[in-house]
């Protein structure tokens, strides 16, 4: 099963490309540009990536961000992820990033795209990787801070995707941003938001209601409200769920726990991604191979999952039909 799930062409939509900062890349970034890290070792960081919630593990991801400072860094941050999601028979990737995170330590935002659209430019040119582009803005920021920053963003708008909603949940609900999320929309940029992973499954239906997205990252707190589930599985929103990171976050207290089979059974259009991957033990295939043996999920569940992601997945028309058939042949192998 893990050779059919390392062949298996797969699409992950919810990746934090700063969250898949290795350790031994974070020492090298370290060392080019300088910089004093907190920790003595590889070994001494990979010890502290235990978390006990969503805001210890933005204390450290957010340390770790701080050796990207030029082009190259993010260059090589990016190039990085790809080559090593490819090796794992990742097909295409949805990208978040978050300027505001690089832009409050003094990195200019023109460092930070010209260094991820290379890395997409070279995905895609050698390979054969897709990647969209998704420029996150932190909800827990002053709005006012992300409507001037994606104002700032506007020669880079035709390059964007979608924009989304991340960083700490808890007490930041989404429809403080209604405003940043109509601005995107009035310039032909659709919306995602992360919502229901530690915050209400209210703020699933505010992010709907209000920021009009197009999908929800995570998501998975929609069970505890039973007309919003109904009301996702009418509609078919799909959930951009990641399991191993809500396992390292407490959101589950294991995977076997996880409320991911029920989330299908109520048939919701669900995907699986790695989220950060770096710190939450693996990649796409990672993730793949823990539901698997958590939930004995075979095949063609892995294949629904895929075409779902393929499906909702920011690429253009050819590259999505080339992929699900693609995906179409390894179910009929």
């Amino acid at each position: 099963m893990q050779e059919y799930l390392r062949a298996l062409p797969k699409t992950e939509l919810h990746l934090h490309i700063e969250g898949s900062l290795e350790p031994e890349l974070m020492f090298e970034l370290a060392q080019r540009n300088g910089i004093e890290l907190d920790y003595a070792s590889v070994d001494e960081v990979k010890a502290a990536y235990h978390f006990d919630d969503l805001q210890g593990f933005l204390n450290l991801y957010y340390q770790g961000m701080n050796v990207l400072r030029t082009r190259q860094d993010f260059f090589d941050l990016a190039l990085d992820y790809f080559k090593r999601a490819r090796s794992e028979g990742v097909v295409h990737i949805d990208m978040h990033f978050d300027p505001q995170a690089h832009l409050i330590r003094g990195v200019a935002l023109e460092e930070v795209m010209a260094g991820l659209l290379e890395a997409k430019r070279e995905a895609e040119s050698s390979l054969d990787l897709s990647v969209g582009m998704i420029m996150a803005f932190l909800r827990d920021r002053p709005v006012e801070e992300a409507l001037e920053v994606f104002e700032q963003a506007a020669p880079y708008h035709s390059r964007l995707d979608a924009i989304g909603l991340d960083s700490a949940e808890r007490d930041n609900p989404p429809i403080e941003f209604k405003a940043l999320f109509e601005r995107a929309r009035n310039a032909g940029i659709k919306g995602v938001a992360h919502a229901g992973e530690e915050g209400p499954a209210d703020y699933i239906r505010q992010a709907l209601d209000e920021l009009d997205v197009v999908r929800i990252d995570h998501g998975v707190r929609c069970l505890e409200d039973e007309a919003l589930t109904e009301r996702l599985r009418q509609e078919q929103v799909v959930l951009t769920v990641c399991p191993l990171s809500n396992v390292c976050l407490k959101v589950v207290d294991r995977l076997e726990s996880h409320p991911l089979p029920a989330l299908l059974d109520k048939g919701l259009k669900i995907t699986i991604s790695s989220d950060d991957p770096a710190y939450f033990g693996g990649g796409l295939l990672a993730n793949h191979i823990a539901c698997h043996e958590a939930f004995g999920w075979e095949e063609s569940t892995f294949q629904a999952l895929n075409r779902n992601a393929l499906e909702e997945a920011f690429i253009d028309e050819a590259r999505r039909s080339e992929l699900l058939e693609r995906l179409t042949k390894t179910a009929n192998r």
